[in-house]
C-alpha cells in the first residue's frame, strides 16, 4: 500500500509544525509520510521544541525549516495549516488538494520561566497527538 502525503503548514515551521511532522511519521508512518513547511520559515527549530519531543523519544534535532515555496509543486493528498497565519496565507497548491485546518497554541508565545515555557510546548505537543492524529487516522 502506498503511503498518503501530508503537508503540515505553520508560520515559522520552528515548532508546531515540526512537532505535528514527527508525531505523523512516528505513529502514522507506515500510512502517512509527513513533510512540514512554514510560510515565513524561522532560522532553526525551536530548541524547546526538539526538548519536548525528546521526551516521548522522538528526536527532531536535525531538522531545519523549509519554505511552503518548496513544496508548492510536489503532489500532496492534503495539506493541513495549523495555524490562522498560514491558512490565510496559505498558497494555492496544483491539481485537487485536499486542505484542512487546526490550530494549535504556538508555543514560542509563552512566557515565564523556563518550566512554564515547557510546559506550554509540552501542552501543544500532546495537543497535536491527539487532535491531529485522529483526523489523518480518518483519511487513512
Amino acid at each position: 500500500m502506498d503511503r498518503k502525503r501530508v503537508l503540515i503548514l505553520c508560520t515559522g515551521n520552528s515548532c508546531r509544525s515540526q512537532m505535528a511532522e514527527a508525531w505523523v511519521n512516528h505513529v502514522l508512518g507506515d500510512r502517512w509520510d509527513a513533510h512540514s513547511a512554514g510560510t515565513s520559515p524561522a532560522k532553526r527549530v525551536h530548541p524547546l521544541a526538539v526538548r519536548v519531543m525528546a521526551e516521548v523519544g522522538i528526536d527532531i534535532s536535525g531538522r531545519v525549516p523549509q519554505s511552503v515555496d518548496r513544496a508548492v509543486h510536489e503532489p500532496w493528498d492534503l495539506v493541513v495549516t495549523i495555524c490562522d497565519s498560514a491558512r490565510e496565507t496559505c498558497p494555492n497548491f496544483p491539481g485537487r488538494v485536499e486542505k484542512t485546518h487546526v490550530s494549535f497554541f504556538d508555543p514560542a508565545l509563552a512566557t515565564g520561566t523556563e518550566e512554564e515555557r515547557l510546559a506550554a510546548f509540552r501542552r501543544v505537543r500532546d495537543d497535536i497527538r491527539t487532535r491531529l492524529l485522529p483526523i489523518l487516522q480518518m483519511r487513512s
